[in-house]
């Protein structure tokens, strides 16, 4: 249980769902682990505490320049680097949501925490992560959260999370390129369907949920330890030679012209 042993790293929006989950198994495998979030954290550091791990919490707004640059040195400061970034920080805010029905509000409170939010911890991870490279002779990795739908172009009635995964997508290939030469790492990761608490909300009876598992060729939502696993691949040395690329975990959705009987 060592692939992430030596490894700083920070998980935004880890307090709960699939940060949370991300933030006990990178702990697990020997990372110590910042938990940035807007609320409070205690309960996940308590958890990871209790199964030997090596956690710290920090409030972070990840729409704010001065929040998210003071939660890249807590880390720094607290642990004498940073490996990895985690950007797992998002919000999927309506699940009717076309270019006429969306305000104006809901797209640029969208865009901000998907989009500027994931921007504004890599500008100030990357330095940190360039200056471990130095140290360690390993690149950093950067881990950006995207979804499988912006990856295979589908259409959904959720325009302003599809176009602002979709930015993630483009912002991940960038950073990747532009640093493969420069001691850091960047790739998207991009989750099918998972049963989480930001999924249920829109899966309020049967047919609403039939309608989603009929897509799914496995037959059923993914779990968070099944995303994280994910996470823990391009962050550990494992993906080591992996960066500009997308990681799709969706039972097989971006597959599948038609699904099994």
């Amino acid at each position: 249980m060592d692939r992430l042993q030596g490894k700083v790293a920070i998980i935004t929006g880890a307090s709960s769902g699939l940060g949370r989950v991300g933030a006990e198994r990178f702990a697990a495998e020997g990372a110590s682990v910042v938990l940035a979030d807007i609320t409070d954290g205690d309960e996940a550091i308590e958890a990871i505490g209790s199964a030997g791990g090596e956690a710290s919490f920090v409030r972070c707004d990840v729409t704010d320049e001065a929040s998210v640059e003071n939660a890249i040195n807590f880390a720094v400061e607290t642990y004498g680097g940073l490996h990895v970034l985690y950007n797992n920080a998002g919000v999927m805010l309506g699940d009717d949501d076309n270019p006429v029905t969306t305000s104006v509000e809901t797209y640029q409170k969208t865009m901000d925490i998907n989009v500027l939010g994931t921007l504004l911890g890599c500008k100030f991870a990357i330095p940190a992560m360039q200056a471990s490279a130095r140290t360690s002779g390993e690149a950093g990795s950067i881990i950006n959260v995207a979804s499988f739908v912006a990856h295979m172009g589908a259409a959904t009635p959720q325009v302003a999370y599809t176009a602002s995964k979709g930015a993630v997508l483009a912002m991940t290939r960038e950073i990747a390129v532009i640093y493969a030469r420069q001691g850091v790492r960047a790739n998207a990761l991009c989750p099918g369907p998972i049963m989480t608490p930001l999924l249920a909300k829109f899966l309020s009876d049967d047919a609403k949920r039939n309608r989603r598992l009929v897509h799914i060729p496995m037959g059923r939502f993914g779990e968070p330890v099944e995303i994280a696993n994910g996470a823990l691949f391009l962050a550990s040395n494992e993906s080591s030679w992996m960066t500009g690329q997308s990681l799709i975990i969706d039972g097989g959705i971006t597959a599948a012209y038609v699904t099994p009987e």
